[in-house]
């Protein structure tokens, strides 16, 4: 049997070349810098590619790469990599969600640890020749309450090392059960009363438009006038302009920041003057452990998938055979869809995702269909990416249980229902393959409906009364939102009516307020599928 072939692309610590050059069967070649042209030149003479950032793998090159069987990234981002391309072609693409995890972590703390003891103000003040004891007078860390906002791999390992440092630890995380929480030693609260506890706050969170400014003015107003926070995540959680005008008056008592909306930072940022405020660029992964971990188990798993088939944090799905992918491919994309919605529905504290498939897509597999809605459901909640292969390991540490559920066909010839229970609630959503394939609701939270489930949503509950959707069409027009389609859902007996508005751009935070201020309107939300 021939060796395999793997080529690395970008520039890797020799500890992951290592790992290729002597796994047996594998012939390695290591050249960095590569243009597209070249690399596509080159690419299908290989079974396995290694990059970092700085290769952009495009349907070109994926089209160019004739043998090629996996795609491995040193690091946590894949948006150099054109996913729904290398799917297509069955190529599996991995990652390495966790190799900076720790290294990540530990930034945060340290970041923490600097703020609370005024140490970078002091090393500025000593290197000016003066000597300023009693002006940096600093705040203990220890029998303090650490808010954590997200519980992924990183939220956790700061926990355990807060915990080490004699601090209560609280979280809040949509898709962990206090259970779960519980066992780590991290009490589960709601993002505002994180807010009014906390003595320092630090952010594990994905940036997505739920968590997107999720630290603005009034965010900041319901802190402790003493709090420290910390974003070691992602840019643009934090409202930058917010965050100036708390500093400056006063509402918290000091951030550091690691990431920032715009990278690398505007030179004349109102940060880099506040005292209060340290800024490091974007640090978090920058150790040379980290920097060998990745490569290292990025090596691991190109060899171990090229020699024995064994897949480890792929962010798609491997080809499904195909004799059945053709035609379970328009469920798992309902299912995907279905699993999205109902996680950005409001979070009830979630225990158990219930998939429910009837008539073909029962037939073909529940397990495959279940994954994909779980994804979808977890995709909008964690920072690092997850599909149907890490879904299932991801819902585990977070006390989620996957429940697949094979039942006899009713109204439509196939459906698939998406229930999540949790302490606070229930949410649950059914779709089916429209008649080109395409997603679509026909049920959510009890209503019956038909709508497709793509794009931007205006999910509106209301009473059923004249004039609602003529106000809501005619604010949306005013602010210059198209709407493409609208279904509504209505229960005749309490007079309660569910919309969902297609529309092709977000609704502003003030066009929401607005809507919710519509006589019989009772709530408003936006969703992206």
């Amino acid at each position: 049997m021939s060796n395999v072939r793997v080529l690395v692309s970008d520039k890797l610590a020799e500890a992951g070349l290592k790992v290729l050059r002597e796994a047996p069967g594998v012939d390695l070649e290591f050249r960095p810098g590569m243009s597209e042209d070249e690399l596509c030149s080159v690419i299908g003479d290989y079974d396995g590619l290694v990059i970092r950032s700085a290769t952009q793998v495009t349907p070109k090159v994926i089209e160019a790469a004739e043998k090629l069987r996996v795609i491995g990234r040193a690091g946590i981002g894949v948006d150099n990599v054109d996913i729904p391309a290398a799917s297509r072609r069955g190529i599996v693409v991995m990652n390495t969600p966790t190799g900076n995890s720790v290294t990540t972590a530990e930034h945060a703390l340290a970041l923490l640890a600097a703020l609370a003891r005024k140490i970078p103000q002091a090393v500025a003040s000593m290197r000016d020749s003066q000597w300023e004891k009693n002006k940096f007078q600093g705040r203990e860390i220890a029998f303090k309450t650490l808010g954590i906002v997200g519980l992924g791999n990183i939220g956790r390992i700061v926990a355990d090392r807060a915990h080490g440092l004699k601090m209560k630890v609280i979280g809040v995380d949509p898709v962990m059960s206090s259970d779960r929480a519980a066992e780590l030693g991290i009490e589960l609260v709601d993002f505002d009363e994180l807010l009014a506890r906390a003595d320092f706050i630090t952010i594990h969170a994905p940036l997505t438009p739920e968590t997107k400014d999720m630290f603005d003015d009034e965010a900041f107003d319901k802190m402790k006038s003493d709090a420290l926070l910390i974003n070691a995540a992602r840019g643009g959680i934090v409202d930058e302009d917010a965050l100036v005008r708390a500093i400056k008056a006063k509402k918290i008592a000091g951030a550091a920041l690691d990431v920032f909306s715009k990278e690398p930072i505007d030179a004349d940022s109102p940060l880099l003057s506040l005292e209060n405020v340290l800024c490091t660029p974007h640090l978090g992964a920058s150790t040379s452990e980290a920097q060998e971990r990745v490569a290292v188990e990025i090596g691991e798993q190109v060899v171990a998938y090229l020699q024995r088939g064994i897949v480890r944090n792929a962010v798609n799905v491997p080809a499904l055979p195909e004799e059945i992918a053709e035609r379970l491919t328009p469920y798992i994309e309902v299912a995907r869809a279905l699993g999205s919605l109902v996680g950005q529905l409001d979070p009830i504290d979630v225990r158990e995702l219930r998939v429910t498939c009837t008539g073909e897509a029962g037939e073909l597999g529940v397990t495959p269909i279940a994954r994909a809605a779980l994804a979808g459901f977890l995709e909008h909640h964690l920072e690092e990416p997850v599909n149907p292969i890490s879904a299932p390991y991801e819902a585990q540490e977070r006390g989620i249980r996957l429940a697949e559920v094979k039942e006899p066909s009713e109204r439509y010839a196939t459906t698939i229902r998406v229930t999540v229970t949790g302490e606070k609630g229930i949410h649950t959503a059914t779709g089916t393959p429209g008649r080109k394939g395409e997603p679509r609701l026909v049920g959510l939270e009890g209503y019956e409906i038909d709508a497709v489930m793509e794009g931007w949503i205006l999910l509106m509950r209301n009473q059923d009364r004249p004039g609602v959707i003529g106000s809501v069409g005619t604010l949306l027009g005013n602010r210059g939102i198209n709407v493409s389609r609208l279904q509504v859902g209505l229960d005749e007996k309490s007079g309660q009516a569910l919309a969902l508005w297609n529309i092709d751009t977000a609704v502003g935070t003030d066009a929401l307020e607005e809507l919710r201020k519509i006589e019989y309107v009772s709530s408003v939300q936006t969703l992206r599928l």
